[in-house]
């Protein structure tokens, strides 16, 4: 019994992290395929009909059955995890159909779980959830199971879920239905709450940007929250409080709202602790949820269906307040709004559900091997995220800067290449790197946080200035010692943006790096690059690095000039100089390494096309 019962955990497990792994590939592939459409001018019928067909996918337990046998479960377990090998798949269309394969399975397959086994539910998800947390981090943020390497792992992991599944199915029987199942109300609850997990409160990234607070410290931390909801004590204790105290769960409801819009709109220690009491008020909401049961009949398939179709209105809602320009003006700075909305619909789900207490015995012979599990989960996690020095800047007062717009960390046709990105920056030998178009947890972009793993992969210091809903901006790498860096938001019609400066030495001399990101063409640029040069003042020597969204002859290019800086490009002698966007068949030059106070040694544009814009390097030397 407690080996089948293992298995069982295996496969609701695995399934439900491919099932949250492809919530985010499906967001991540749609960006592509509308922003595309959007910037062509001319929208295809693809557009509308690949939106249809996630909506279709969400919305798969509105056929589930009213009452589930094993070897049902089990098939859509298989399925889920067959088209989990199209997500490691580095392509945004196998990725695409492979995402609503896992969507509509898995969606299928919780259904099921919350009627055939049920109080499996709360720990496969928070196991889920722990597990996702886990391969982010070994992957620094970017899941090591979707990279093209881990095919041949994720099908071997694919094929022991599709084993365990068999195993189990060969059992008749139809499990331990439960008429009094999930209602409306508390669908709802659970569709926010999903949301809000995998937007937000389980990326340490995402929070560590929320609330300008370490990376390395809240990571562990927030998996150590997660995992322990599935301690069995645990587990007992938080519902025989949620059932027999009704203040317990208005602080549950209170705790949560209040928590994610103090993370929100503070800094520091105090944005971190109530970002991470908001995660314990999800969890704790989460356990009502779903080991709680409602009034009255409560039809589960329907109900999770309009759950997830309200997780898939607040993804929307939340990628409009970071693209409000070009879709929904109004969105813009109301992503607060958003996750204000969601905590709201978790406080209402709560209220729907009546807390259960199941039996301590029960709880306690679900998994024995969860505290050893956990503990070398959380110290794998502990080593992976421990802070590392940057490798220092060259002795020789030679350095090369660059600039580089990595696009969110995709190509020009939505392969996912951060880590092509890397490698361009590494072959070249950069020590100093401007970065325009950087994500650090958007769900649009698999939630990597492009800064910090550029960081860590390439042994450098990151400095980063978000400039849309914390979670987009622009940033600087650099060798040697971190320093303080300095910031300013600049005048923005449009998406917001700004300009970042780090003060370095090298060979005893002040350099000054400065890294901006200018509007569109119908921005106000000439107010942006006027208030970025009374930023930079007379600074020097200095370098001005950006994607400036202007040619060499603009206006913006002469204030630059007008300011003191120098084209190397120019100053070399190279004419022409080479294109920079897009990178392939490059057409204009609107990326620019400006110089003042140093001398150009060499200036090249590499021909990588790992990003949609080419990097320009310059050499300089620092010497008088």
């Amino acid at each position: 019994m407690t080996q089948h019962r293992f298995l069982r955990a295996v496969e609701a497990t695995s399934v439900l992290v491919f099932f949250v792994q492809a919530i985010r590939a499906v967001f991540s592939v749609l960006f592509g395929i509308i922003y595309d459409q959007v910037f062509a001018g001319s929208p295809t019928p693809w557009l509308a009909v690949s939106v249809v067909l996630v909506t279709l996918a969400f919305l798969a337990p509105l056929a589930a059955p009213a009452e589930w046998r094993r070897s049902w479960l089990g098939a859509v377990a298989c399925l889920a995890a067959a088209g989990r090998v199209g997500l490691s798949v580095n392509n945004p269309d196998v990725r695409y159909w492979a995402c609503l394969v896992v969507l509509a399975s898995g969606a299928l397959y919780l259904s099921g779980l919350l009627v055939a086994r049920r109080t499996m539910a709360f720990p496969a998800l928070c196991g889920a959830l722990a597990l996702d947390q886990l391969l982010r981090v070994v992957g620094q943020t970017y899941d090591v199971s979707l990279r093209p390497e881990a095919l041949i792992p994720q099908i071997a992991w694919s094929v022991l879920v599709i084993g365990v599944s068999v195993a189990i199915a060969r059992r008749s029987g139809a499990g331990d239905h439960r008429p009094n199942g999930l209602g409306g109300w508390a669908a709802l609850g659970l569709g926010a709450a999903l949301f809000l997990e995998t937007s937000l409160l389980t990326l340490g990234n995402a929070v560590s940007r929320w609330s300008d607070s370490p990376y390395t410290f809240l990571a562990p931390l927030l998996m150590a929250l997660t995992m322990a909801a599935l301690v069995p004590r645990v587990r007992y204790e938080l519902n025989r409080f949620l059932a027999t105290s009704g203040w317990v769960r208005g602080v549950v409801i209170v705790v949560l709202p209040l928590g994610l819009m103090a993370g929100y709109f503070t800094k520091g220690v105090l944005s971190a602790g109530c970002l991470v009491l908001a995660q314990a008020a999800a969890l704790a909401s989460l356990a009502c949820i779903l080991d709680g049961r409602g009034k009255g009949k409560q039809v589960t398939g329907s109900a999770l269906g309009i759950g997830l179709a309200l997780l898939l209105l607040l993804n929307f809602l939340n990628a409009f307040a970071f693209t409000y320009p070009y879709a929904v003006p109004m969105m813009r700075g109301t992503g607060w709004g958003v996750y204000l909305l969601a905590a709201l619909f978790v406080g209402v789900g709560v209220l729907a559900q009546k807390a259960v207490v199941a039996s301590w015995s029960d709880l306690s012979a679900r998994i024995g091997l969860i505290l050893p599990i956990g503990l070398a989960a959380l110290a794998l996690s502990v080593v992976a995220v421990w802070p590392r020095p940057a490798d220092p800047l060259p002795g020789t007062g030679i350095l090369r800067l660059a600039t580089y717009n990595i696009h969110y960390g995709y190509d020009g046709v939505w392969h996912f290449t951060l880590e092509e990105i890397a490698q361009t920056i590494e072959a070249n030998d950069i020590d100093v790197a401007a970065l325009q178009e950087v994500d650090t947890g958007r769900l649009t972009s698999y939630a990597v946080d492009d800064a910090l793993y550029l960081a860590r992969r390439l042994h450098m210091n990151v400095a980063y200035l978000p400039t849309v809903e914390h979670l987009t901006g622009i940033a600087l790498l650099y060798r040697g010692p971190e320093v303080n860096s300095s910031q300013q938001l600049l005048t923005s019609l449009q998406e917001q943006t700004g300009i970042v400066h780090v003060p370095l030495t090298v060979n005893g001399r002040p350099l000054n790096v400065f890294g901006i990101w200018m509007g569109l063409s119908d921005e106000d640029t000439g107010r942006q690059i006027q208030e970025a040069l009374a930023f930079i003042g007379d600074r020097s020597p200095a370098s001005f690095g950006g994607d400036f969204n202007a040619e060499p002859d603009s206006p913006v290019a002469a204030a630059v000039r007008e300011a003191g800086f120098a084209d190397p490009f120019a100053t070399l002698g190279i004419d022409p100089a080479p294109l920079t966007d897009p990178a392939v068949d490059p057409r204009s030059r609107i990326d620019f390494v400006w110089l003042r106070g140093l001398n150009p040694l060499q200036a090249w544009v590499p021909d990588s096309i790992a990003s949609d814009h080419r990097m320009v390097v310059v050499e300089v030397t620092t010497a008088p």
